[in-house]
């Protein structure tokens, strides 16, 4: 892969990361423990609060999933290994690494 190809990569994972950082306070803000206090809450509004709550967890979960795999990729460019599935080393169609530019695998081994 050039070496445009790779810097534009780079700068759209760049770009990337720093979209899925900009959201983490209102997700750890969403996220935070959800309080018990029948005096201040009805049953129904800790219930929906609860779930709010599980919802904000399992989103925090993906994004940091999404940040390592980023973070990855990003190595992957350091060394020289971008654009090859880490599966069966053959390369990665440009049209899969333009839909997701942080995937290590190719379509094949993706499955």
């Amino acid at each position: 892969m050039e070496k445009k190809e790779l810097a534009e990569f780079r700068k759209r994972l760049e770009a990337l990361k720093e979209k899925l950082l900009e959201g983490a306070d209102e997700r750890a803000e969403a996220g935070a423990t959800v309080t018990l206090d029948q005096q201040k809450v009805g049953r129904l509004s800790r219930m929906d609060a609860m779930q709010m709550q599980a919802m904000a967890k399992a989103e925090n979960q993906r994004v940091q999933v999404q940040l390592r795999q980023i973070d990855a990729a990003m190595d992957r460019i350091d060394n020289g290994t971008y654009g090859v599935c880490a599966r069966c080393h053959e390369r990665i169609a440009g049209d899969r690494l333009e839909a997701n530019p942080a995937t290590p695998f190719c379509t094949e081994c993706a499955v």
